[in-house]
């Protein structure tokens, strides 16, 4: 069902998550802008009749670019979708600084400035939505997610602290939390994971995690359209809830953290590497 109907920016809609999000909501008949670095994987949302733009959250002139074509065009932006993101993966000790930086960039900054771009319009219109896609992991860390963890926890407290201070104007702040999900993440992280701690001193708590993320993804991972359905019900709600954590594992993890002991869950976690 639909409520009204709504101009929606996606990021990272090229694949996965956000591909399935600017699907749903063509189809709920909203205006979507989809968003990523590489055109030519949208090529099938264009046909969907989603509007693509090539857009690098790392880059502030594409972002500045894309904000003001929206407005030009529809002459206002009701939802964002900060979905734009990968996981870094590798020990502490053996991730450059560089990479670190970067993996901020990506997943925080650039969510950051996107928001700040779109708030002005939102404020004017005094009505928003500001959708961040966190991950079950901005409540727990694991070995060898030091910085996708960290961006992860950024995103948690960015949010918290975002949706006090735009409740006066009437814009909603929800954080969407996913849990395991069948997508390019999976295989990216497991990658960067080999590549950067396969043979170090991590070697051996490393290999047996890449295989773990690989059999997790296989046997408990969600389809991103389930992600997909749930930032629809977030954005057609007039009360949405600030979170919603959904797909393979999530609940159930999140749950298992809320009650164990620091020590206990880090004990139970590395159960799973041996």
């Amino acid at each position: 069902k639909i409520m009204e109907k709504k101009v929606v920016l996606i990021t990272g809609a090229s694949s996965g998550i956000g591909k399935e999000t600017a699907k749903l909501l063509v189809e709920n008949g909203h205006i979507v802008y989809g968003a990523a670095r590489r055109l030519d994987k949208m090529n099938d949302l264009k046909e969907a009749g989603i509007k693509i733009l090539e857009m690098d959250v790392t880059n502030d002139e594409s972002m500045v670019q894309g904000i003001q074509k929206i407005i030009e065009t529809e002459k206002r932006i009701d939802v964002l979708v900060n979905n734009a993101g990968y996981g870094s993966f590798g020990a502490l000790e053996d991730v450059p600084i560089s990479e670190a930086k970067y993996q901020f960039d990506v997943n925080i900054f650039g969510l950051a400035r996107l928001t700040q771009l779109v708030l002005p319009h939102m404020r004017k219109q005094q009505s928003g939505k500001i959708v961040n896609i966190s991950s079950m992991g901005g409540k727990f860390g694991e070995p060898h997610g030091a910085w996708y963890h960290a961006t992860k926890f950024a995103v948690e407290g960015l949010s918290d602290s975002l949706r006090m201070e735009l409740k006066q104007f009437n814009i909603d702040v929800v954080i969407i939390e996913p849990g395991a999900i069948k997508s390019e993440w999976g295989g990216i992280a497991k990658e960067n994971l080999l590549k950067v701690s396969g043979n170090t001193a991590y070697k051996n708590l490393a290999t047996k995690h890449a295989t773990l993320i690989d059999e997790t993804y296989k046997r408990v991972g969600s389809e991103p359209i389930v992600i997909a359905k749930t930032i629809a019900k977030a954005i057609n709600s007039n009360n949405p809830k600030t979170r919603y954590a959904v797909g393979g594992g999530a609940k159930l993890l999140l749950f298992m953290r809320s009650i164990l002991s620091d020590k206990l869950f880090d004990k139970i976690f590395l159960s799973q590497l041996t």
